[in-house]
């Protein structure tokens, strides 16, 4: 039985998903793709989850985007870890997170045109969401590749580390999250990713109605009793 190219383990509250393709440079088949979807769909099912540090063309391009899309919409945050090359499907996977970080070895490409084809699981919208219209262009036009220190100045990497502290960044960014109301980081999770795509005026709707949601919960009194007794908080996500 041949071994899976997808990596799942479980570290208390957080999980780290690894795709494990060294010799294929981690790209994205049928297969890991199918096995990213079952890992992501096993993880939403997780209740105590704080954090995770195309067949034919239509058939390839639907599988691709059902598992970058159901990547985004965990309601926990999200962090890709990058090191080496994330070339068209590994960089399409980082941008479906919610930010990135990158070792200094790393190295980011959308190279589809060179092949006649264009990004297929959804990198010609987050790209230009992420780094604006023109950036994206150049780089799905040109098919270049570009390393980690370029990635960050174009605001695609958040932060450039050394590969040593890659992981351990990425998981101290997460325990930091998890010390918070996790009720509350969902909301402002969804409220960011649903106002991005609305108006001014409608995104600060949706803010509205998530805050008024939130006095509703356990975890509100229990932060703002803590605040006033000066004592951390002990959050129960309810």
């Amino acid at each position: 039985m041949s071994e899976s190219n997808v990596r799942v383990e479980h570290d208390g509250p957080f999980t780290t998903v690894t795709v494990d393709r060294p010799k294929a440079l981690n790209a994205l088949n049928t297969r890991t793709l199918e096995e990213l979807e079952k890992a992501v769909g096993l993880l939403a099912r997780r209740e105590q989850l704080r954090g995770v540090d195309a067949l034919r063309a239509k058939h390839f391009g639907a599988l691709g985007h059902r598992v970058m899309d159901a990547l985004a919409a965990l309601p926990v945050p999200v962090i890709a870890a990058v090191n080496g090359f994330a070339l068209g499907g590994g960089c399409e996977l980082a941008l479906a997170c919610d930010f990135i970080y990158a070792s200094e070895n790393a190295r980011f490409g959308l190279p589809e045109v060179s092949l006649g084809v264009l990004p297929g699981f959804g990198g010609t919208q987050r790209l230009a969401r992420l780094v604006g219209k023109a950036r994206a262009k150049e780089l799905i036009f040109t098919g270049d590749m570009i390393d980690a220190q370029r990635a960050r100045a174009i605001g695609l990497v958040l932060e450039v580390v050394p590969l040593p502290q890659l992981l351990p960044h990425a998981r101290a960014t997460l325990e930091r999250v998890a010390k918070k109301g996790p009720l509350a980081v969902r909301r402002a999770k969804e409220a960011i990713d649903r106002g991005a795509e609305m108006e001014l005026t409608d995104g600060n709707r949706v803010e509205q109605e998530l805050f008024a949601d939130l006095f509703e919960t356990a975890d509100r009194r229990e932060g703002m009793t803590a605040f006033v007794e000066k004592r951390p908080p002990t959050f129960t996500g309810r």
